[in-house]
């Protein structure tokens, strides 16, 4: 696919070349090629092989940190491990799926003393310490890397307190691509400003870590806006994938983040004590969230969303969005393609309902 690609520095340089395979996908920027992961990969985070290696073994039980260890993965490529009592040991690698311990001829059924060892190993053998974490269902660990759980849920007063007995557990692995929004930049800014912008995207589709990469390059600034300061409320760790309060991805130079607050809550929060010029969030639905973005919208800040949905058309139909759609609240729409390719943009749209790409 060519496309044309304006430059404000120098229009006559900037011929964007684009092409797309299962291999991998590249620009052509003044002569120069640049690469990027193949789109069905979620991401790669640059950062030493060995140490995202080391992050994701010690938290797993001995004896399928060695099944892993034997596949011979790239780390760096590696989205999910995903363990279940009774069931065989699962990894979601480079789009697809691997069933560990089937090189020794048949797959490897996960016990339950190897969930009561990881989740020693997750909690630092204290899962009181963690009882914050636990009863929204998931531990952030150092990397930025997600540890999901399901397991019986211990309720008071109408609300989860805890959970136990727990049956399965899905790491999730933090992976960035620097540089996967420079295709939509030039789409979302306008004389060093930036729109209202919403990402709608099936789950599954990159819009988290297209919406981390514009907070990275909106933050420091380029050469389509200049440094904003952007507040991020990161409601369930996937944008800066926080340890012990420090964010682990980057999220560019001038970026406060609120990690692990309720969205609407957290907007308000940072209007009142850090004066963003931006305020980012990930996927919103509830009648709190717009009423907040709406506040901080007339407060003079910039906004950056996320929001499941397929297209446009689905979009308007519902009550919450679709209201905001007719008054024209957001000024551009970035909508993901749902084949299963990681940030494969469908379309750009305007405010209007225009499409611009």
């Amino acid at each position: 696919m060519n496309r044309k690609w304006k430059s404000k520095k120098n229009k006559k340089d900037c011929v964007k070349i684009e092409e797309r395979s299962e291999i991998c996908s590249f620009f052509m920027y003044k002569k120069a090629v640049i690469f990027l992961p193949p789109p069905h990969i979620h991401g790669v985070r640059k950062v030493d092989k060995a140490m995202k290696e080391k992050e994701i073994l010690h938290v797993l039980p001995r004896e399928i940190r060695g099944l892993i260890e034997e596949e011979g993965l790239d780390y760096r490529y590696l989205q999910e491990i995903k363990l279940r009592t009774g069931k065989p040991l699962l990894l979601l690698y480079q789009g697809g799926e691997v069933l560990a311990g089937k090189k020794k001829g048949q797959p490897h059924f996960v016990t339950r003393e190897e969930m009561r060892e990881m989740m020693e190993y997750i909690s630092d053998y204290s899962l009181y310490a963690y009882e914050e974490e636990m009863k929204q269902g998931f531990i952030t660990i150092e990397g930025g890397h997600r540890i999901g759980m399901t397991g019986q849920a211990i309720v008071e007063n109408g609300k989860v307190k805890n959970l136990k007995y727990i049956s399965s557990i899905n790491v999730r692995m933090s992976h960035e691509i620097l540089g996967c929004a420079d295709a939509v930049l030039p789409y979302i800014t306008s004389n060093q400003n930036l729109y209202h912008t919403l990402i709608v995207s099936p789950p599954g589709c990159g819009k988290t870590t297209l919406l981390r990469d514009l907070i990275r390059q909106i933050s420091t600034g380029n050469e389509y806006i200049s440094g904003r300061s952007v507040g991020v409320v990161d409601e369930r760790s996937e944008i800066g994938g926080c340890y012990l309060g420090v964010a682990q991805n980057q999220l560019g130079l001038r970026t406060d983040i609120l990690d692990g607050c309720p969205k609407a809550e957290g907007m308000i929060m940072l209007i009142r004590s850090m004066g963003p010029e931006v305020i980012a969030v990930d996927e919103i639905g509830t009648g709190e969230d717009i009423s907040a973005i709406e506040y901080a919208m007339h407060c003079g800040c910039k906004m950056i969303a996320t929001i499941h949905g397929c297209s446009m058309e689905e979009l308007r139909k519902k009550p919450l969005i679709g209201q905001m759609i007719k008054e024209r609240r957001f000024e551009r729409y970035i909508v993901l393609s749902g084949t299963g390719k990681a940030g494969q943009i469908a379309g750009i749209y305007d405010e209007r309902g225009g499409q611009l790409c």
